[in-house]
């Protein structure tokens, strides 16, 4: 069933908006209990919000069951970016996208688990007090990060969802490949970043996760536009959905013998022309640039939470400095603290131009270098990730390095703004294997045009 169907047949009576919201709170809860996807399930707000529906039956999301990753700020609704520093924080406005999906009727049910802050690749940075989700495939494995609880829980639930999530690095297409949905990420401003907990701002976008295509295009054209509450925001029409080629990025093929088959595959069978590219500078360059800029970026936004004005608090006594240290070094992570420390090295006077203007420059390098390979190509593809979704035994044993390591696919079409989307491609060892697609900026329209290609229905 498509978003148009159920909204017509909630507008109908057909399906009695009431009772599908208290099946689906009552789903969610139930399934909360042994795979851990939400730190806040809105029961009270749903409820009122189906009841306001059913009198009014209007919106083109009219009764659309939705969750919203942690880091996105609801209104009255703790939004804690998955950390211990912002328990409790319940903000006093909507972000610009939520005000968008309420005023179409969406029914927001929970804010989805993260890491910390959108620290890492697992979702198991977990800074609340809360426990780690796990893959709805396979209760040992991992759902991937940052946005782990959004995919997982899209991929299990048996009624109508769309979740709003986040990406900085691959924080959309990471999971959504492990838990076997899809996920799109946009390009950057499209957007509006207004009402998100930033990690590093210069890479930040808000994305979609579905298991449907069409819901993505009609949830993206809804919250897509230019927003006065943010600078970065894009006043821009999208591209035309026509696709001539395609080019496969070599690179990416040093993957796992399996996913590469299964990625190779598939784009034989999509029928378009394609061919081999390799993009060198992205490869060698793309993980030491992002971290060096991510973590720059997330030292200086983490300064301004002190346990003063909202989140975590500690007992007042001592100096600002004293009572500062001792809320941060109580209430963040190992995760955070870790970048914290590497972002606040990149930046010191003497290493910022060993560091982080070398990665800048290195930053426009890559830029260009996907921004060559678009006038010959409509379309870039790799594998999402090069691996399955691994066992949680078998992410303990990696160094922090190896994790970084992870988000090698992923950090390139992050770092250059491009958006690009996951889809599930097949699978390995029972595991989902999914298969990326990347888009010149303001492409999306070829990147879900793509994704509709009868190789992906199910």
């Amino acid at each position: 069933m498509s978003i148009s169907q159920f909204v017509k047949d909630v507008k109908s009576g057909k399906i009695d908006i009431e009772k599908n919201t208290k099946s689906i709170l009552d789903e969610a809860k139930k399934i909360n209990k042994d795979y851990n996807y939400f730190n806040t399930i809105c029961e009270k707000e749903a409820f009122a919000k189906a009841e306001e529906i059913k009198k009014k039956s209007t919106g083109k999301l009219a009764g659309l069951p939705m969750s919203i990753k942690d880091n996105i700020c609801v209104k009255g609704i703790d939004s804690t970016a998955g950390s211990k520093i912002l328990e409790g924080y319940k903000p006093l406005f909507n972000a610009t996208v939520i005000e968008k999906l309420e005023k179409e009727g969406a029914i927001i049910i929970g804010k989805t688990s993260q890491d910390e802050f959108g620290f890492g690749g697992f979702s198991i940075n977990i800074g609340l007090d809360k426990k780690i989700p796990k893959n709805p495939l396979d209760k040992d494995r991992v759902t991937g990060g940052s946005s782990g609880g959004s995919a997982g829980y899209t991929a299990i639930t048996k009624y109508h969802h769309v979740s709003i999530a986040e990406s900085t690095g691959g924080s959309i297409v990471n999971p959504a490949s492990f838990c076997g949905v899809i996920g799109l990420c946009p390009t950057y401003g499209l957007l509006s970043r207004y009402g998100l907990i930033d990690y590093a701002n210069s890479l930040d976008k808000i994305g979609i996760m579905a298991k449907d295509i069409e819901d993505i295009e009609i949830v993206l054209n809804i919250i897509k536009g230019h927003d006065e509450k943010d600078s970065t925001s894009l006043n821009m029409e999208l591209k035309d959905k026509s696709i001539k080629k395609i080019g496969i990025i070599k690179e990416s093929l040093n993957v796992d013998e399996d996913i590469k088959k299964i990625m190779l595959d598939s784009v034989e069978k999509l029928g378009t022309p394609y061919e081999e590219i390799s993009l060198p500078i992205v490869s060698e360059y793309g993980i030491a640039a992002y971290y060096l800029i991510a973590m720059s970026e997330a030292s200086t936004n983490l300064a301004k939470f002190s346990g003063l004005r909202y989140g975590y608090e500690e007992k007042l006594e001592g100096d600002f400095n004293e009572y500062f240290s001792k809320v941060r070094n109580n209430a963040f992570g190992k995760e955070a603290k870790r970048r914290i420390i590497l972002g606040t090295f990149a930046r010191m006077a003497g290493f910022r131009d060993q560091y982080y203007l070398k990665a800048m420059k290195a930053r426009t390098l890559m830029i260009n270098e996907y921004k060559k390979a678009f006038k010959k190509y409509d379309i870039l593809v790799s594998p999402t990730m090069p691996i399955i979704a691994p066992k949680f035994s078998e992410v303990k044993n990696l160094t922090p390095l190896q994790n970084y390591m992870m988000d090698i696919l992923t950090v390139g079409p992050n770092l250059a703004g491009l958006p690009h989307i996951t889809i599930n491609a097949g699978f390995k060892d029972k595991m989902p294997v999914g298969i990326m697609f990347i888009g010149d900026h303001l492409s999306e329209n070829k990147l879900i045009e793509i994704c509709k290609n009868k190789i992906f229905k199910k």
